[in-house]
């Protein structure tokens, strides 16, 4: 009988080049939140949650009658936490992030992890940052309805079964299909009553909040203030430092893979090639419902997977430099410099956007909304004088204009930096 401990290992040496930067990218994430994890529990000591506040999983009831599946076949969820108060009719939904698959190897390998598949995802987690129950971290939003949609389908809520394989690859490509059965689950328990609502989401989720930004305003009754918050997840189109287009080659993979066209603007897709619509830079100005940008200037994933992405040949120099900022020297602060100035220019129309809001900040990070640590505590990253939570509740409530720019790395002193060399 074969060993299933190395069927594993297999599929990962069978990876590409371009497969395998997805992988480190999840592997990268994974890493970040378990080293968040512990700081974000122990916060707060005067907390009003309960330390032992777990929030179980919650299998989709209506997954099989709409064919709604993780990649394996397993059945999607969320993790739902009720509100109270004056927070019982208004919303915030978190998509959860964790990259893409753009191949057969790759997107098969995720059906053994919990980005792929149900059977390997947490019975119950506990939720912080913009999640929290706790006024003290999450001042505008601690009463709300409080959702976390789990991400199995590998492609931001937007592949499509007609791309399946048939030729006996047991592949389920329905991340278009689960969105809209999580939604409309979610409306049958109380969002279709929703006074305020805030779908927000990290990294891949960030890029399926935007893509699914308008639609979730639809949804909704008219007289409901209804706004989307994307944390790391505008992924810029860049040339890498030795001048290939790897992004756009992964993610052409993952668009024609999973049949994302379908999912994606139709005013981008009628002028531009489908893969393209997968970069926000070539949608969000068509996004009619308001938005907010999380987005660090040196985001720790897109410098290692879009920019300097692997670590052989040239790019050998770079393996410091990309684990820790603070190990990069002269002429590689320069190229991030460089990157981050795209960032700015890209964001050049949305910036000029009345109704939208962004806090970009100068640190080595990638999302910052879903832990307490970045999101709203002491120790925060702070862009004049205010936190992630502070900026977004004077956007969402229309307090203040929440347009927060930070001056160029390494000015701000509250950045929390990654370091992976200490990992």
């Amino acid at each position: 009988m074969a060993n299933h401990r190395f069927q594993g290992l297999k599929l990962w040496r069978k990876l590409t080049r371009r497969e395998w930067t997805i992988a480190a990218a999840s592997l990268s994430i994974l890493i970040f939140t378990i080293s968040f994890i512990s700081h974000s529990q122990r916060y707060s000591p005067n907390s009003t949650t309960p330390a032992n506040n777990w929030i179980p999983f919650t299998p989709l009831t209506n997954a099989h009658h709409k064919s709604a599946f993780c990649l394996d076949g397993s059945l999607p969820g969320y993790h739902l936490q009720k509100g109270f108060g004056s927070g019982s009719d208004k919303w915030v939904l978190h998509i959860e992030g964790g990259g893409w698959c753009n191949s057969i190897e790759s997107c098969s390998f995720r059906q053994t992890t919990k980005l792929g598949s149900s059977r390997f995802m947490e019975h119950e987690v506990q939720f912080s940052g913009i999640l929290s129950s706790d006024s003290s971290q999450n001042p505008d939003f601690f009463d709300w309805n409080k959702v976390k949609i789990r991400y199995c389908d590998s492609g931001s809520f937007s592949g499509h079964s007609d791309s399946e394989f048939k030729n006996g690859t047991k592949l389920f490509f329905r991340g278009q299909v689960i969105w809209e059965a999580v939604i409309g689950e979610l409306l049958s328990i109380g969002l279709s009553n929703a006074k305020k609502a805030l779908l927000s989401g990290c990294s891949a989720g960030g890029l399926a909040t935007l893509i699914h930004c308008d639609d979730f305003r639809e949804i909704l009754p008219k007289d409901a203030n209804v706004k989307c918050l994307v944390d790391a997840g505008f992924f810029l189109n860049e040339k890498d430092v030795a001048g290939s287009p790897t992004i756009e080659r992964f993610y052409q993979d993952v668009v024609n893979l999973q049949g994302v066209a379908n999912s994606l603007k139709k005013d981008c897709t009628s002028r531009l090639e489908p893969y393209k619509c997968f970069f926000p830079q070539e949608f969000i100005s068509n996004i009619k419902t308001p938005v907010f940008l999380v987005q660090p200037g040196y985001d720790f994933w897109q410098i290692q997977n879009i920019l300097v992405p692997g670590s052989s040949g040239p790019l050998r120099s770079w393996v410091r430099c990309k684990l820790n900022i603070n190990s990069c020297n002269s002429k590689q602060l320069e190229v991030l410099q460089d990157f981050r100035n795209s960032l700015l220019k890209t964001l050049g129309g949305f910036h000029q956007n009345p109704e939208g809001g962004m806090f970009i900040n100068s640190c080595f990070i990638h999302c910052q909304t879903w832990m307490t640590e970045t999101w709203h505590s002491p120790r925060s990253p702070k862009i004049d004088n205010k936190t992630i939570a502070e900026a977004v509740g004077d956007w969402y409530f229309n307090r203040n204009e929440a347009k927060h720019i930070d001056c160029p790395f390494p000015c701000n002193p509250t950045c929390y930096n990654m370091d992976f060399t200490q990992i």
